[in-house]
C-alpha cells in the first residue's frame, strides 16, 4: 500500500502536478509557504472579509466614513493575526509586512464598497 502511495507522490513530482489543496494546511503553522500561496491566500481571505463587512454595514445601515476605516482596521487585523498568529510566518521572508498586508487590499476594498453600496441602495430605498 505504501510503495503505491510513494510511486503516485513521486509520478505526480515528476509530471509536475501536485496534490490537491487540503483545507487543514490553512492552519497548519509547520506547513512551508511559498511567497505566491501564502499572497493567494491572504488575497482570498480579505475578499472574503470585505464581502461578509460589506453585506453587514449595509444591512444594518451604516452611513459614513468611520465604517470604512473600521473595516480596513478589521481587515489589516484579520490578515494579521491570521500570518503572524496562526500560521507563524517570518515576514521577511516575504518582504515584510508592509507586502503581506497590502495583499488583496485595494480589491478587498473595491468589493467592501460595492457590497455596501448595493445592499444599502437596494435594501433602505
Amino acid at each position: 500500500m505504501k510503495d503505491k502511495k510513494a510511486s503516485k507522490l513521486t509520478h505526480q513530482h515528476q509530471s509536475g502536478h501536485s496534490s490537491p489543496f487540503k483545507l487543514g494546511k490553512l492552519f497548519d503553522p509547520d506547513v512551508s509557504w511559498d511567497k505566491d500561496q501564502l499572497g493567494d491566500v491572504l488575497h482570498w481571505t480579505r475578499q472574503i472579509v470585505g464581502l461578509v463587512c460589506g453585506l453587514i454595514w449595509g444591512a444594518i445601515p451604516l452611513v459614513g466614513g468611520v465604517w470604512l476605516i473600521l473595516f480596513l482596521a478589521l481587515s489589516t487585523a484579520i490578515v494579521y493575526g491570521y500570518y503572524a498568529l496562526i500560521l507563524k510566518v517570518d515576514e521577511e521572508e516575504y518582504d515584510g509586512h508592509g507586502a503581506l498586508l497590502q495583499e488583496g487590499l485595494f480589491a478587498s476594498m473595491t468589493l467592501f464598497l460595492l457590497a455596501w453600496i448595493l445592499v444599502y441602495s437596494l435594501g433602505h430605498f
